[in-house]
């Protein structure tokens, strides 16, 4: 995720104002008449208001005298008195001690209401943020016990202490970083004598060194890299740029540090000259006469940024020889941050990589689900074609696999299943965890409470109630698969810096209300609902969605459910509420997270996530309220649409603004927020239901275009397989990868070349060059870097004899390829389709000539040799699973050809050829298993169901015995296969 260049401000507090004054004023006033002026003037003018004796049958038959009558209703007035008193003490326990909402007074509801506003009003001018925030005063102590009064944790982003006074505390850290960006320089040469330099490191594996890094090393505070951002943005480096962004920095460049930086790879100049090679520190020195501090006017030494020429030193001939399995050294942006023309792609969705590379990732279980059961019910055994998306399905899609970031998915759920594995094998209980944050080094868990010294690699934080690891840790530790996802109700709620914010639903005690326009807030609720319902770090949990997303169902049926209505959802959610709180006393468990850890992970500890969008009456939302009073220790969250005025009971109070920005005022955040506008989240339900294939070809509902634009094309890439269509260059990707027809590029650029046209010939539709640098470069690359390469594919693809390129940029600004480019995976389609389409449909002769050249063609599986760490991009892809189903198809109307012309052993030839590409496919089996009985051999069709069962077994692990169909199949024609089966075992 890209870094920004200037600091983010962070708010601690709601400023008070003169009407929160005169509120508070007159809440006072009524308190004070209600609560003390009520009793005293019943005490003076009516007295005791009951007899001193016990009355008798007499006393009560006699007639009520207006005596009497007063006395009765001063009782009354009395009791009234002692249940708004009550409803007040349990008001003011609640908001200055953080329990949540309090339990209803019995029959004090308009009482219970009018207290809890006046004890609002006049605390609001006497309590800090925690103090009336239900649930947060305890964040953040220590466990020494000291007595500072604290704010929201929440405030509290990684690597950095956030004053927890309100604005005072605040204006010092601004003027700090204020001091500290501006006064850099002067500071350093003032306090030190001399100014420290620190030259960029080169890459070592995949790590690259970062600004984070270098302050986390130097300055023992990542946060604080903007101040070396500061002390030299826009300065000419050795190589001629400049740094314009702060996640911008190349290996070889120097920047000043400030004056406190420390630590062995740090050049003080000119005092440790002897220690620096000569060039190294001419450079320095040359560096060093750029510094604001040595300019001659006393400005701040700024100048404009340059841009960059194919002649600069970052242009084409600067292109990364071999850039390793993460691409060039010359990468530390994410595509993301890129700028220039999107061509219509998705900010939004590219500037969120957990929530693309979950609907990435489930999009490619649903395709691939949606062809194999396709394949299974397809008649004549041919599977039908997935639709490819075009226009604004085709954006989304690129976003996507632009915005991804699977390497962060996997580190979060590895992380958290190895700790919740850790404490289980400990037998501790997890801690709770209201929120996570994730940059490029670090997760950070953010705890409700001090829980003491976690498992290595995990460390404490800044204080006791943050718990952090090293990405670069979680790769020396094992999978732990079986261990239960320990927080699946973390979900990402936006940006500060470079830190991800993921608040987690199901531990927050109480409510968390968002407020804002409706369409803004419409695109937060999408955006968690999307991501919780395809993320990587949840197992099991339910999301109800409440006024909005009906159709986001399409994206994980499982996991959505739709509720018409709030009267709905209350009834269903007072039966779970109890329910829940039955099982856990049942179970002896304090909470859920009790039930997520050793041998009792059950069912009922899965998490019950409520996104309402349609704003609740004064009445419901009470209710609600109550209902999620202890829905922390439940395991159900509530993520609530509210106006301006906010809802009783919330725990948490955000704010969406027009502009994107996510505002919680008394927690002191203000995020870039994580959006999923109407537009895109509509078109990403189209490619969810566009992936649904019908066994006679046709694509699924959402295939079908329609107004949002989402319209597909089913007919693949054909070429010409005469001998007038003789590519000029021809690739074979079925197989070991080999490129005809081109000379091979320099040795050291041949990788990148190769992968990328593999790529192109992959995606005749088109590749965006966003989504071709994303794949290449999975951390990201510069504009001039991947517009090098792409001159360089350009020149190596060469020309067709007309002059026309054979790479072209199409008015989408895809990049596509010239149909004199071909792959055998292009013939293998094209021998297909005309074998059982075309003129193969017409004459037999034809299509066993056509078919026997196309099973030719199955060499082996896509890219067979391909090299460890690249080609990752694969993963998002679905070719893998198509490519043995085409072979499977090829090979099935070979089959039956051969059968039709009563040749079995030519059927059975083909269809073993075809098992080594497809070998989990029922339908070769079972056609197999026909064609073989086709020879009257008993004794081979025996051996051919031993083997076949043999294989099933070992495919599925001992796991699983035949399927249905096969077992069927095999007792049609040979019925002692059980028996001979059970003599075996």
């Amino acid at each position: 995720m890209a870094r920004t260049s200037s600091p983010t401000p962070v708010r601690i507090g709601r400023q008070r104002t003169a009407g929160d004054f005169v509120k508070a004023f007159f809440a006072f006033i009524a308190l004070a008449v209600l609560l003390v002026g009520v009793p005293l003037a019943l005490a003076s003018q009516v007295g005791w208001p009951l007899p001193r004796t016990v009355p008798s049958l007499d006393t009560l038959q006699q007639e009520i005298t207006a005596t009497v009558f007063i006395k009765v209703l001063t009782v009354v007035v009395w009791v009234a008195w002692a249940q708004f008193t009550a409803c007040v003490l349990v008001e003011a326990r609640a908001e200055l001690s953080g329990v949540g909402v309090p339990a209803r007074i019995p029959g004090a509801g308009p009482s219970q209401m009018l207290a809890r506003q006046l004890v609002a009003a006049l605390l609001l001018v006497g309590a800090t943020a925690a103090s009336f925030t239900p649930g947060l005063s305890q964040l953040g102590q220590q466990l020494d016990g000291n007595q500072r009064p604290t704010v929201a944790a929440a405030q509290q982003t990684p690597g950095q202490f956030v004053a927890e006074q309100v604005a005072e505390a605040a204006q010092q850290v601004a003027q700090h970083a204020d001091n500290t960006k501006v006064q850099g320089g002067q500071k350093a040469r003032m306090e030190q004598g001399g100014t420290k330099f620190y030259r960029i490191q080169p890459p070592e594996g995949r790590h690259h060194d970062s600004l984070w890094e270098i302050a986390e090393r130097h300055l023992d505070d990542g946060r604080r890299y903007k101040e070396i951002y500061e002390l030299n943005k826009d300065r000419v480096q050795p190589d001629g740029s400049r740094l314009s962004q702060a996640s911008l920095i190349r290996p070889g460049w120097i920047m000043e540090m400030p004056a406190d930086a420390h630590g062995g790879e740090l050049v003080e100049m000119p005092d440790d000259g002897p220690k620096v090679p000569e060039n190294v520190r001419e450079q320095i020195a040359d560096y060093d006469k750029s510094s604001p501090t040595q300019s001659p006017s006393g400005g701040d030494g700024v100048t404009q940024p340059i841009s960059v020429t194919p002649d600069s030193p970052t242009g084409p001939e600067q292109l990364p020889a071999d850039p390793g399995p993460t691409g060039g050294h010359e990468q530390v942006a994410t595509p993301a941050a890129e700028s220039g023309s999107s061509f219509g792609l998705s900010d939004a969705l590219m500037g969120a990589p957990l929530l693309a590379a979950g609907l990435l990732a489930a999009l490619g279980r649903r395709r691939r689900a949606a062809l194999w059961q396709s394949a299974m019910r397809a008649v004549g055994g041919r599977t039908p074609e997935l639709a490819t998306p075009t226009g604004a399905a085709a954006d989304i899609q690129d976003s996507l696999f632009v915005g991804a970031d699977p390497d962060a998915v996997r580190d979060l759920d590895r992380a958290l299943r190895w700790l919740a594995a850790a404490l289980g094998a400990e037998s501790k209980t997890l801690p709770t965890v209201y929120a996570a944050w994730l940059t490029d080094a670090e997760l950070h868990l953010q705890l409700a409470h001090p829980a003491g010294q976690p498992p290595a690699p995990w460390q404490l934080g800044q204080d006791q109630t943050f718990w952090r690891v090293q990405r670069s840790d979680l790769r020396s530790i094992e999978d732990v698969d079986e261990a239960a996802a320990p927080y699946p109700g973390l979900v990402s709620l936006g940006t500060l810096d470079d830190a991800r914010l993921l608040l987690n639903l199901e531990a927050v005690p109480g409510i968390v209300s968002l407020s804002g326009r409706a369409a803004d807030r419409t695109a937060v609720f999408a955006s968690v609902a999307a991501e919780l319902a395809t993320n990587g770090w949840s197992d099991r949990l339910t999301v109800t969605l409440v006024g909005f997303g009906a159709e986001l169902g399409a994206l994980a049926p499982t996991r959505i459910r739709h509720v018409e209505d709030v009267a709905a959802l209350l009834e269903d959610m007072r039966a779970e509420t109890g329910q829940r709180r039955r099982a856990l006393g049942n179970a002896g468990h304090d909470s859920v997270l009790t039930g997520r850890t050793g041998q009792a992970q059950h069912t009922q500890w899965a998490p019950h996530l409520v996104l309402l969008a349609a704003e609740p009456t004064e009445e419901e939302a009470v209710e609600i309220a109550e209902l999620a009073a202890d829905s922390g220790r439940l395991g159900i969250g509530y993520l609530v649409g509210a106006t301006s005025d906010g809802l009783p009971g919330a725990t948490w109070e955000l704010e969406i603004t027009s502009d994107g920005r996510l505002l919680a005022p008394l927690l002191g955040l203000e995020l870039k927020a994580q959006l999923l506008p109407q537009e895109q989240h509509a078109a990403v339900v189209e490619l969810f239901a566009a992936a649904d294939l019908d066994p006679d070809g046709g694509a699924g509902e959402g295939g079908r275009g329609g107004d949002g634009g989402a319209d597909v094309s089913r007919l693949p890439f054909m070429v010409d397989i005469t001998e007038r269509g003789r590519p000029a260059v021809y690739a074979r990707l079925v197989g070991p990868y080999e490129v005809m027809g081109l000379e091979d590029p320099d040795g050291e650029r041949s990788p990148l070349l190769h992968e990328a046209l593999a790529m192109l010939l992959l995606h005749r539709e088109g590749v965006h060059p966003r989504v071709l640098a994303s794949g290449l470069w999975p951390r990201g690359a510069t504009e001039d870097v991947r517009d090098a390469l792409i001159e360089r594919l350009r020149s190596w693809l060469g020309n067709d004899p007309d002059g026309a390129p054979r790479l072209r940029t199409d008015d989408t600004g895809r990049l596509t390829l010239a149909s004199s480019v071909v792959s055998d995976l292009d013939v293998l389609r094209t021998l297909h389709h005309e074998a059982t389409a075309g003129r193969g449909a017409r004459r037999a002769s034809v299509r066993e000539r056509l078919l026997t050249d196309a099973l030719a063609l199955a060499r082996g599986p896509l890219l067979a040799d391909r090299p460890a760490g690249r080609y990752g991009w694969l993963s998002h892809e679905i070719i893998e699973a198509q490519l043995p189903l085409l072979v499977a198809d090829v090979a099935l109307a070979l089959s039956a050809h051969h059968l039709g012309a009563d040749n079995p052993a030519a059927a059975i030839e083909s269809l073993n050829t075809s098992l080594v590409s497809a070998p989990a496919d029922e339908r070769l089996w079972n056609e197999l298993l026909r064609a073989v009985h086709a020879t009257g051999d008993t004794a081979l069709l025996t051996s051919t169901a031993e083997a076949l069962i043999e294989r099933n077994h070992a495919l599925s692990g001992g796991a699983r015995g035949l399927p249905p169909r096969t077992e069927a199949l095999l007792d049609e024609l040979l019925p002692t296969w059980r028996t001979t089966q059970a003599a075996a075992n």
